[in-house]
């Protein structure tokens, strides 16, 4: 019996040694997800492939995890999380990323040398650039007898109305392109008649999305529309009767950046890294799917080269976004 009870409680040790390696087994493994780098990003799907493909090459694949969100979403977070955010990496439009530093100083010093051609804050430096533009159907404007515009305000001549296509800013960043060249040439007072007769000519195309508006010239629903000049370049290539237009109000741009966010661990380090790969590596395929140089011995054909090119006399703020929609719903009235 005592052989018996001796096999028992033998018996009983061996499980209990098993269940506390399994469970330290599972502990290492929650520490292990722990020390993943958290991406949030508001870039599109060209974009995340870009980067994870880099990632990947530079041995990184399985030590991070990459979110989406939409640029309003991923703005509230930053805005209202600041660095208790779960995020350790960020890419995001440049405004929201200057103004959540400034509210909360949560972004670290970019450790690496970027070598962007224009200078930045020393907290971001960009991975991508989207420049505006008017684009038109060529064959719809000849069908309409329509004149070719030179300028947005030439969309908002009695001819054009219901065949004109923009992005709406309360949904889109690529609108505040069209409303910046729009206060930039015409000013508050004249703008904003401008951008009513544009937007009384748009009618039901107001779009959601900033590709909307090319899908509808593209489609031959509508002869000109508004937003990145770059899609439209690409339409044009792959043989669609797509041309475009460098308006004379100026081609403005916005950057999308990126950011560590300063939670001062391993992690932040790590995340310090996987930010270096992605613009030194990344870049490649961005400026193929994004035709912007912004880093030194960048170089983009000259198709891509937009003739007005201009910046907003304005810092771009997320304030300053918020008066410009403003402005634009003002204008719908």
């Amino acid at each position: 019996m005592f052989k018996s009870m001796k096999g028992m409680l033998l018996t009983l040790l061996a499980i209990s040694l098993v269940l506390a390696m399994a469970g330290c087994g599972s502990g290492s493994s929650k520490a292990e997800e722990a020390k993943k780098v958290v991406i949030y990003t508001n870039a599109d799907e060209e974009a995340v492939t870009s980067m994870e493909t880099a990632l990947k090459s530079a041995g990184y694949d399985g030590k991070y995890v990459l979110q989406t969100f939409g640029t309003s979403e991923l703005g509230g977070k930053l805005m209202a999380e600041g660095d208790n955010i779960e995020a350790d990496l960020i890419t995001m439009s440049s405004y929201f990323i200057e103004s959540s530093q400034s509210q909360h100083l949560m972004f670290k010093d970019l450790s690496f040398k970027t070598g962007a051609l224009e200078q930045y804050p020393a907290y971001y430096t960009p991975i991508l650039a989207n420049t505006g533009s008017i684009f038109i159907n060529t064959e719809v404007l000849k069908e309409k007898g329509l004149s070719l515009p030179t300028s947005i305000k030439d969309l908002t001549a009695p001819e054009f109305k219901g065949l004109v296509s923009i992005p709406n800013i309360m949904d889109s960043s690529t609108a505040w392109l069209l409303v910046q060249a729009i206060i930039g040439q015409y000013g508050q007072d004249e703008g904003k008649t401008v951008l009513h007769d544009l937007i009384t000519n748009v009618g039901p195309h107001l779009e959601s999305s900033g590709s909307g508006p090319l899908k509808k010239v593209q489609a031959g629903e509508v002869a000109a529309g508004f937003g990145l000049r770059h899609q439209a370049v690409k339409a044009k290539a792959a043989g669609a009767p797509i041309d475009y237009v460098d308006p004379i109000e100026g081609n403005f741009s916005l950057t999308e950046s990126l950011a560590v966010v300063d939670k001062k661990n391993a992690t932040t380090e790590l995340a310090m890294k996987m930010a270096e790969v992605i613009i030194k590596d990344a870049r490649k395929d961005l400026i193929a799917n994004y035709p912007v140089a912004l880093y030194d011995g960048e170089s983009v054909d000259d198709v891509n080269k937009p003739a007005q090119s201009l910046k907003f006399e304005q810092s771009l703020t997320v304030e300053l976004l918020k008066e410009h929609q403003e402005f634009f719903k003002s204008a719908q009235q």
